[in-house]
């Protein structure tokens, strides 16, 4: 996964989620993603017949083995200039990402297929192979604003 700046390239539009996992102690929760080699936020698609609430329970434990409850909607983004990317197979998707702030109520730190690494990060020296489109994510969860963003 990479970012396309070309607008006109992407083919589908999917929901997406993402979350922002704190460890209580500030810092947050990354994975290194095997599609990319980037440190990111976990998440992924919404799949067909699920809420979004569900979609990012499920991917949390698909990638991490932590199981989470959801404390708040940190934003909604879908600007095409930083939410639209292409894959190595060649589809271009343009994301419309919900992001969670999200709570450990159990499980083990646990890699799998999608996930090389799991480390927690402070939020002010996040790793220089980040996402680019989470940095911004990022930031509006540390402004620690009752409000959703709409970006």
């Amino acid at each position: 996964m990479r970012p396309e700046t070309d607008v006109t390239k992407a083919t589908e539009l999917r929901p997406g989620v993402a979350a922002i996992i704190s460890n209580g102690e500030g810092k947050i929760l990354l994975q290194r993603r095997s599609d990319n080699g980037l440190w990111g936020l976990p998440g992924g698609s919404v799949e067909i017949g699920e809420s979004v609430r569900d979609a990012i329970m499920r991917e949390v434990r698909e990638e991490t083995g932590l199981t989470v409850e959801v404390v708040r909607l940190i934003g909604v983004y879908s600007d095409p200039t930083v939410q639209i990317v292409r894959y190595a197979d060649g589809n271009v998707v343009h994301y419309i990402s919900s992001v969670f702030a999200c709570r450990i109520l159990a499980g083990t730190l646990q890699t799998c297929d999608e996930t090389l690494d799991l480390q927690f990060f402070d939020p002010a020296h996040l790793p220089e192979d980040l996402v680019p489109m989470h940095h911004l994510r990022v930031q509006d969860w540390t402004t620690n604003t009752p409000a959703a963003f709409i970006r």
